[in-house]
């Protein structure tokens, strides 16, 4: 699950997004809101590489 304030979800950042790359990964899907969204994936294995790609994808939207 990811939960972005109001002000974060301004500048060009969308939860569902960031939860929807990082599922892939683990082989799911996710979505939801710009602003609070959640995803699952099939193969748990993978989670700390899509906390690292959500990590990698925060950091650079929040860089701009």
């Amino acid at each position: 699950m990811t939960a972005l304030s109001p002000a974060v979800v301004k500048g060009g950042l969308k939860a569902g997004a960031i939860v929807g790359a990082a599922a892939k990964l683990c082989g799911g899907g996710g979505g939801g809101k710009p602003n609070l969204a959640q995803a699952g994936g099939k193969d748990p294995s993978k989670i700390p590489d899509a906390l690292a790609l959500a990590r990698e994808q925060l950091l650079a939207g929040l860089a701009e």
